[in-house]
């Protein structure tokens, strides 16, 4: 495997928020090489590492990670059923369906880190296509959108980043909150 800052090295927005996620299980969606979910691993969180690329998943062999092969853009139904997570963590990966999915499959008190593309990176390369890239401010929205389910914003950012390549994203830290219990105290970080 060639050595590679979005294969091996977790990102700054994800070792950031790592610590708001409580004990438990951490579910890293689109997980490519496994950076994200060795980290967390390494934190003493067993993982769910899940992408559709066999290949990087063969290369996770960390003990406290396993692994599932999954097409999750197929309209397949969502193969982790009433799975409840600590944690979910997703890096430069977006299929806007699957957001509902996350916001359920959170524990109360479960962590949400996210960041992907933006509007405007086709300046720097790929991705460039509209489609895989979000809109100012659409990933506030997608959060919003989702209050039902009582998600709460730690943190977000919407903009350019020169490392570890130079390109414009969107990033967000969101917390579930769990109904009737005190509330959890989130240091700003």
């Amino acid at each position: 495997m060639t050595s590679h800052p979005f294969i091996d090295q977790p990102s700054a927005w994800v070792r950031r928020f790592a610590p708001l996620v409580p004990g438990g299980e951490v579910l890293d969606l689109a997980c490519g090489y496994g950076r994200h979910a060795r980290y967390f691993a390494a934190a003493g969180h067993t993982v769910l590492a899940v992408d559709r690329d066999s290949e990087a998943l063969a290369s996770i062999t960390e003990e406290r990670i396993s692994t599932v092969q999954a097409d999750l853009e197929s309209g397949a139904p969502w193969p982790f059923g009433e799975n409840r997570f600590s944690g979910i963590v997703i890096a430069n990966y977006l299929h806007r369906p699957l957001f509902p999915y996350l916001f359920d499959s959170l524990a109360p008190d479960g962590v949400l880190i996210a960041e992907t593309f933006a509007h405007g990176n086709a300046q720097f390369g790929k991705p460039s296509n509209p489609d895989f890239l979000l809109a100012p401010g659409e990933l506030l929205e997608i959060a919003r959108a989702g209050a039902s389910t009582a998600m709460r914003v730690i943190a977000f950012e919407d903009g350019y980043v020169d490392l570890p390549k130079p390109a414009m994203v969107q990033r967000i830290c969101l917390v579930k909150s769990a109904f009737g219990a005190a509330a959890r105290r989130f240091p700003l970080i």
